[in-house]
């Protein structure tokens, strides 16, 4: 585990000046989102297919010369939410972006962009018929994908070109193998593996920390909120090497890794409209004014939201309902952890202080005695060094912000350790979605 000595030092970069404010969707209306993990901002509650709910990077468990990226997107899917069910937007692009030399720039970008098909518009079914593969005839609306790699500044090469979409899981009538779809659905190309498709939301927590931090009096914990809900995922699984600076990941390990979504204005410019990193910042930790220009700005903007990292409101509330004091300011532990990267573990040489979630792709994944509380649990492998799909994210990052890694361990968190369901042991890794037959999936 990281000594907390380095984990509270004090860091130069604090006092950089803000960065000029972004402009905010200019032009866009008000229906495209702005957000990101399951509706904290206003203007994302508006567009769900450009709702990035979360972003997950680790070293393969079963492949470690490989690192697995996971976006997941629309929030709260229904199982037997038809006619329609859930697609990605055809307008929308989703991007992974990779900052491999910690200028808050992007250097990769992994790109996927979706069509619609429909088989038969006279129909209002979904599937006609039970559907035993991607290609069946009776699945009557499905879409197809390409993945881009873009190197910024230089080439750009379609990696897969018009791959099927997993469909949304109707139930078991309508698809009787949904994990062989599943199996299909994984794309093998360039080198690399790709996956797109519907899986239950890996993100697991008591959302009732809004109900006055979980009732005003700790009494509204251990359910799960997100039981029994599906997201729609891309995933990829790519060579080390292939995200490092140069090629070179022995050299240069350690990436920078954010999401977005974007779509066109009036006139054809692309404006991001979703932005997501590390978990839980949009949504504990920036305020509701700032929210949507959040979504809108670049890691390299991230100095005008210093403040809020540096003087959290969250530890302030904890301190109002509860009585237990807030960590002196300023936060320079959580600029560590949010900003820069945590020294001696997860933070490039000469960083730029920028939102994104770090990766040291030299630290092996953990095979035995794991911790689901990541690094402060004494497991490197694990958040916030990355962030596996069984990281307690919510537990990690309340007990952050309540001091830990200044020596004021609260243990607080929300009794929602695991996910509803287990993950698999190969890519995608996610959990399959919950069924449509199921006649009580959040139970």
């Amino acid at each position: 585990m990281v000594r907390n000595s380095r984990l509270t030092r004090r860091l130069a970069v604090m006092g950089a000046a803000a960065a000029a404010a972004v402009g905010v969707f200019a032009g866009l209306g008000p229906t495209p989102g702005g957000a990101s993990s399951h509706r904290e901002a206003p203007l994302i509650s508006a567009d769900p297919q450009a709702d990035n709910t979360d972003l997950y990077a680790f070293v393969s468990p079963d492949a470690p010369d490989t690192v697995t990226i996971v976006s997941n997107w629309i929030p709260f899917e229904e199982p037997a939410g038809g006619p329609n069910f859930f697609a990605f937007g055809t307008g929308v692009r989703y991007d992974v972006r990779i900052d491999n030399n910690g200028d808050a720039r992007p250097d990769v970008v992994y790109r996927w962009t979706f069509r619609n098909h429909w088989r038969n518009t006279e129909t209002f079914l979904y599937n006609t018929g039970p559907v035993t593969s991607l290609d069946d005839p009776d699945l009557n609306f499905y879409q197809t994908y390409d993945v881009q790699r873009i190197n910024v500044g230089g080439s750009t090469r379609t990696i897969v070109n018009d791959a099927v979409v997993v469909p949304s899981r109707v139930g078991d009538a309508s698809m009787p193998d949904y994990e062989a779809l599943r199996r299909e659905g994984v794309v093998e190309a360039g080198p690399g593996s790709y996956f797109a498709g519907q899986a239950d939301d890996p993100f697991f927590a008591d959302l009732r920390v809004f109900n006055l931090l979980y009732g005003g009096d700790l009494s509204e914990t251990g359910d799960d909120t997100l039981a029994g809900f599906n997201v729609n995922a891309l995933a990829l699984q790519v060579p080390k090497a292939r995200l490092a600076r140069n090629g070179n990941a022995e050299g240069n390990p350690i990436v920078g890794i954010w999401s977005t979504a974007s779509r066109r204005a009036p006139g054809g410019t692309w404006v991001q409209v979703s932005r997501l990193g590390m978990p839980l910042v949009n949504e504990v930790v920036i305020p509701a004014g700032k929210k949507d220009k959040w979504n809108a700005s670049k890691p390299s903007d991230d100095g005008q939201f210093l403040p809020y990292v540096t003087d959290p409101e969250l530890a302030r509330l904890i301190e109002a309902v509860y009585g237990i004091p807030a960590p002196a300011t300023p936060r320079s532990d959580l600029v560590s952890v949010f900003l820069t990267g945590v020294d001696g573990l997860n933070q490039p040489a000469h960083v730029t202080p920028s939102e994104e979630l770090r990766l040291n792709m030299s630290i092996a994944p953990c095979t035995t005695g794991c911790s689901t509380l990541g690094v402060i649990g004494g497991d490197n492998a694990g958040f916030p060094n990355g962030r596996r799909l069984s990281d307690d994210v919510l537990d990690v990052a309340i007990q952050v912000v309540e001091g830990v890694l200044v020596g004021q361990d609260t243990g607080l968190g929300d009794n929602v350790d695991a996910n509803d369901e287990n993950f698999k042991s190969s890519f995608p890794y996610l959990a399959l979605p919950e069924s449509g037959s199921d006649h009580d999936p959040h139970e």
